[in-house]
Formats: structure tokens, sequence, C-alpha cells
């Protein structure tokens, strides 16, 4: 038996709707600029192949926690994300396969400074601190793809304390799931347990300490998060 120096870290993991059971989480992959309309806002083409960035996978927090506002920034933003969960090993998965390697779906956020995500930018340095950061990444019940199917279409949404700011159908994404999950393969071996945020619509904007994020996908779930006051 392996001994470690220190404590070994407990596994990060999301929840599994209707289960006690919970689903380990791996690798944390993210899509950018998969929905024209949010290429569009920020001044990018639509028309570009997708890229990806990294989350660390303890990133990862349940629906309805309170996330103390992250240091470093005055303007944190939400996405609202369709969030696929890989089940099966794979490289190089061709399109037409790549369903076969999807366990499940789930709703999640993936919370950015953007300031440091425009500095970033502006200095054509990672946006690794922009992006990756504690809590970064909150996630609901994750939903079987054998329950849920394939989802191609379906409202998916984020409201601010009870204002709607994002709203859009999974139909308008410019890369579908069968193509990200391809797409990614090329780069790494994905594996069982990782997972892979597919892009948000438009509408993203800043939350502040108090402000309550509500969201869903149509046949998926929902994820609810508050934002608290910064740590001290």
């Amino acid at each position: 038996m392996t001994a470690f120096a220190l404590p070994v870290p407990p596994m990060p993991s999301i929840a599994i709707s209707g289960s006690a059971e919970r689903f380990a989480v791996r690798r944390i992959f993210c899509v950018g600029r998969n929905y024209a309309a949010h290429a569009r806002e920020f001044g990018n083409d639509e028309r570009d192949p997708p890229f990806f960035f990294t989350k660390p996978a303890d990133a990862v927090v349940d629906s309805g926690t309170v996330i103390p506002y992250p240091p470093l920034t005055a303007n944190l933003h939400h996405e609202i994300e369709l969030v696929v969960a890989i089940g099966r090993p794979g490289l190089r998965i061709a399109r037409e396969r790549a369903l076969d390697h999807v366990w499940g779906y789930a709703v999640g956020i993936d919370l950015t400074r953007r300031d440091l995500q425009d500095e970033a930018k502006k200095t054509a340095r990672p946006w690794d601190w922009s992006k990756a950061f504690d809590r970064s990444a909150p996630c609901g019940p994750l939903v079987p793809a054998q329950k849920s199917g394939h989802p191609t279409k379906g409202r998916i949404w984020l409201a601010v304390n009870g204002a709607v700011k994002q709203d859009a159908d999974l139909a308008e994404l410019i890369w579908p799931i069968a193509d990200i999950v391809s797409i990614c393969s090329r780069a790494v071996e994905l594996q069982p347990g990782d997972l892979i945020f597919t892009g948000t619509p438009a509408g993203v904007g800043a939350v502040k300490p108090g402000e309550t994020m509500a969201g869903g996908v149509d046949g998926i779930g929902t994820v609810e998060v508050t934002i608290g006051q910064p740590q001290s």
C-alpha cells in the first residue's frame, strides 16, 4: 500500500441526480466561444475552430454552495454552460462514436475573473488566473445519458436574483457535443471522470456579494449558488 508524506486530499466529485453515489472528477476542460452571439459580444469571429482551457478538478462545488467573492478581482462574471461527463476513455475519438463516451450531463457555471482575463488577453498571457481559481466551477447534479438522452436543443438560461441574464438554446451551439468530445480527444486522451464545459451563450455579466445565480438546461436540471463576502 502506497504511503504518502501528507494526508491525501479529498476526491473532487459532483452529485448524481436521484442517487446517493457521486461522480469522481478527474479533469475539467472548457470550450471558449461556442455560441455565435457570445463570440460576437466579445468581438470575435464565430467561425473560429473551438479552443479549450482548463480548471482544476477541485474547482467543482455543488449546487447550493455559498462561494466567497474571489480575490484579485473586481469584475466576477457568470457563464452558464451544459457540462458533459466522460465515462469511457478515448484518444482521437471519431465524431460518430463520440457520444458513446459520454456518461451524462449537468448544468454548470464557469465563473470568470473578467478583469484578469482582459489583462491576460492584452498581454498574450495564459488565462489560468482568470478561470482556474477556487470554487470557479459550480455544478448541478449529473444526469446519466441513458436517462436524459444526448441533448441537441433546449433552453439554457441563467438569472441573477431572479432577473434573467442569459437565455438561449442548445441548438445555437457552434460545435455540438459530439464535435467537442471528438476535437478535445485529439489533444488529450479523455478518461472517465473528465468534465467538459461546452461554452456559454450571450449575456454574461458581473455578480456581486450577496447575489444568487440560478440557471438551468431543459431536460438536464438546474444549478444555484450565492456569492458571499470575500474571505478575510
